[in-house]
């Protein structure tokens, strides 16, 4: 039987991403993305480690800034790590394949790397979908 990974997450940005290029000269953008469930008891934060390949990398990198929020989607995988200290820790990576600003803080890119952007490399300001509704009196209706 086949399996599916698959993750959205909208959260708010840890820190600026950092750019770099692989040896055979992709583009990878890294940052890290918060979630944070209300709960009556308090707050419940969880972190995710990401990382975006290649072109969109390079067009949305610099406008990727701490406290930004952002809507993710991708493969999530769990990975294992031990501390300076010796104790065990589990981060949670997601590998994106793709990321859309929604807003938050200046929509302007990060002053050092700021560069003009054509519009069709411009990232995404909002995320905006249409409530779909089913009556279930015919398949007509149905959306998909």
């Amino acid at each position: 039987m086949p399996s599916f990974n698959r993750i959205t997450i909208i959260g708010h940005l840890g820190r600026d991403a950092e750019q770099r290029f692989t040896p055979g000269g992709m583009a990878v953008a890294s940052f890290s993305v918060a979630t944070t469930e209300r709960r009556k008891d308090g707050e419940k934060t969880t972190w995710f480690r990401v990382s975006l390949f290649g072109k969109q990398a390079e067009n949305v990198a610099q406008y990727l800034v701490k406290g930004k929020l952002v809507f993710v989607e991708g493969s999530l995988r769990q990975e294992e790590y031990t501390t300076k200290d010796g104790a065990t820790r589990t981060a949670l990576e997601v590998n994106a394949t793709s990321i859309q600003l929604l807003g938050g803080k200046d929509d302007t890119p990060r002053a050092e790397s700021a560069r003009p952007a054509s519009p069709a490399q411009a990232p995404a300001k909002a995320y905006h979908t249409d409530p779909v509704t089913y009556t279930g009196d015919n398949d007509d209706s149905i959306p998909f």
